[in-house]
């Protein structure tokens, strides 16, 4: 109400000297056409539905636009200068903001990257490209133990929770995955109301504290969990075990965000900080968990299920790896999240220096599945600062079936990563339980967003596919994809990585895998 009684009262002021110019001097007119002006403009902040800003900041917003449009000319400015020796290079969120309005991608003069510096990758174009596939496929998610499959898309929203996101944050990103047929992971936060409104296809996750089928004491609550998920919106369940972002310990969301709402959906105390235990109470060894993950898939009905983490100990996951061939079961699909991806909610010291990044985790995941002969009955997904077309192929590439995106989706409803995600005054309505600023987010308005990000970022992942050669990402090998080693040497995913041949690990273990996989053990997470 504060934003709507500013701009009237601007108005009123702006009417007061306009009617000193029409009754004193028409010189009043210098100071009344540029307050009326004004006036005119926050009151059309306050009803228009594009920019969550301006709904929220009427008349000041407009300082970040003007701003944002000339950081590039800023930025150069001083580089030219030597006062900052980084190049400007189009961030992710310029990607997305254009992509989700609709708009074609620019046509750049030439790349920004330095191609001979070290580290840079690119991906091999085939003297004889194929046309795209004009339906972009999807992944089968479902193994031989698995009644009701699911057909994942190659791009979907990954895991941000009710209460650390927004009302109308999970309205829009619902409603855009039920538009563009593309599945939306709950997070661990609990199933709401506003993830089933709009139909849109779901993974419910569960975490450490078990929200949303949590018992009194924290521990997991069967009958609630089987009762949810039955949904016919839920199409997959989940098992965090670890985020990439902040490995090892578990979520927070302050006090000033437990809202009643929030409280019931988590089952959590009203106005008490949200701590997720660092650990789970359901299993204490890989044996444990590979029975925990058939028990949720049993609960659900058949649906798959299916775990996420990220990638600590190689010797860990493989003792996960012989509890499934011990016990004839596997999940239907595990998660592989980088350190690189992003959160609101981690300590500095854990986001800068614990976890393995996607490229390696994920090519951890593929070897030890591919190796111990069950990557079969198993789909990766990965999740890590995936943004375009180009980050789809290369992970496919390293080893993923398909996709999960958390901050790209977040740019694409609004996002401007202002930083302020914990302070519950998100100035854009994305992360905040604050419904006055919440209230600024058109949830029609950014569900078509996310829808057409969507719809682009695959687009483009099919197009870069096709000039590799390749028509579906079967097609796809390690070869394709390249990185500069030095100034003189460049080589290829296949030359630079070992890769497992299938079986090979219960076979004859290459030395490089040898002592870990006799090292684990089935009953134990021990080193």
């Amino acid at each position: 109400m504060l934003r709507i009684g500013l701009v009237g009262l601007l108005g009123l002021v702006a009417l007061g000297v306009a009617a000193l110019a029409v009754t004193l001097s028409a010189g009043w007119w210098v100071l009344a056409v540029p307050l009326l002006l004004l006036a005119a403009i926050g009151g059309w902040d306050l009803v228009q539905r594009k920019h969550s800003i301006l709904r929220n900041y009427p008349v000041f917003g407009h300082l970040r636009f003007l701003f944002e449009g000339i950081r590039p000319e800023l930025q150069q400015y001083f580089i030219e200068r030597n006062f900052d020796g980084r190049p400007y290079d189009r961030d992710i969120r310029d990607i997305v903001y254009e992509r989700a309005k609709g708009a074609e991608d620019a046509e750049p003069f030439g790349t920004e990257r330095d191609v001979y510096a070290d580290g840079h990758e690119f991906l091999v174009h085939s003297m004889a490209p194929k046309p795209p596939p004009e339906v972009p496929p999807t992944v089968t998610i479902g193994g031989p133990d698995c009644t009701k499959p699911y057909e994942m898309a190659l791009l979907n929203v990954s895991a941000m929770s009710f209460g650390s996101l927004s009302t109308n944050a999970v309205l829009a990103l619902n409603k855009g995955a039920a538009l563009g047929g593309f599945a939306h992971d709950t997070g661990e936060g609990g199933l709401s109301e506003y993830h089933l409104k709009h139909g849109g296809d779901l993974v419910w996750e569960l975490g450490t504290g078990y929200f949303g089928c949590r018992t009194k004491d924290g521990g997991f609550d069967e009958r609630e969990f089987a009762d949810k998920a039955a949904h016919d919106n839920v199409k997959c369940v989940s098992l965090k075990l670890s985020q990439g972002a902040k490995p090892g310990v578990g979520g927070v969301l302050p006090g000033a965000k437990v809202n009643a709402e929030i409280a019931r959906v988590r089952d959590v105390p009203l106005g008490e900080t949200v701590i997720s235990p660092a650990y789970h109470r359901v299993f204490s060894t890989p044996r444990e968990l590979v029975r925990f993950v058939a028990k949720m898939r049993e609960l659900s009905g058949g649906k798959p299920a299916g775990f996420k983490l990220c990638v600590g100990s190689r010797r860990q996951f493989l003792a996960v790896c012989k509890a499934m061939l011990d016990e004839g079961t596997t999940p239907d699909f595990i998660i592989v999240d980088g350190s690189e991806g992003g959160t609101g909610a981690a300590p500095l010291e854990f986001a800068d220096h614990l976890g393995t990044p996607l490229t390696d985790g994920l090519m951890t995941v593929h070897n030890a599945l591919v190796g111990t002969g069950l990557r079969d009955r198993i789909k990766i997904g990965a999740s890590g600062k995936v943004a375009s077309g180009a980050d789809i192929v290369k992970r496919m590439i390293q080893g993923a079936d398909y996709t999960n995106a958390a901050r790209a989706m977040m740019f694409a409803v609004g996002c401007i990563q202002a930083q302020s995600c914990h302070t519950n005054t998100c100035p854009v309505g994305v992360a905040t339980q604050d419904p006055k600023r919440a209230r600024a987010l058109d949830v029609g308005d950014k569900s078509e967003r996310v829808h057409r990000f969507q719809r682009a970022t695959v687009r483009s992942a099919m197009q870069i596919m096709a000039t590799l050669g390749a028509q579906h990402p079967d097609e796809l090998g390690p070869h394709m994809l390249r990185r500069r080693v030095d100034p003189c040497t460049v080589r290829s995913y296949g030359e630079l990585y070992e890769w497992l041949g299938k079986r090979e690990l219960l076979s004859d273990p290459p030395q490089g895998w040898a002592e870990d996989w006799a090292a684990a053990r089935a009953d134990s997470f021990g080193d």
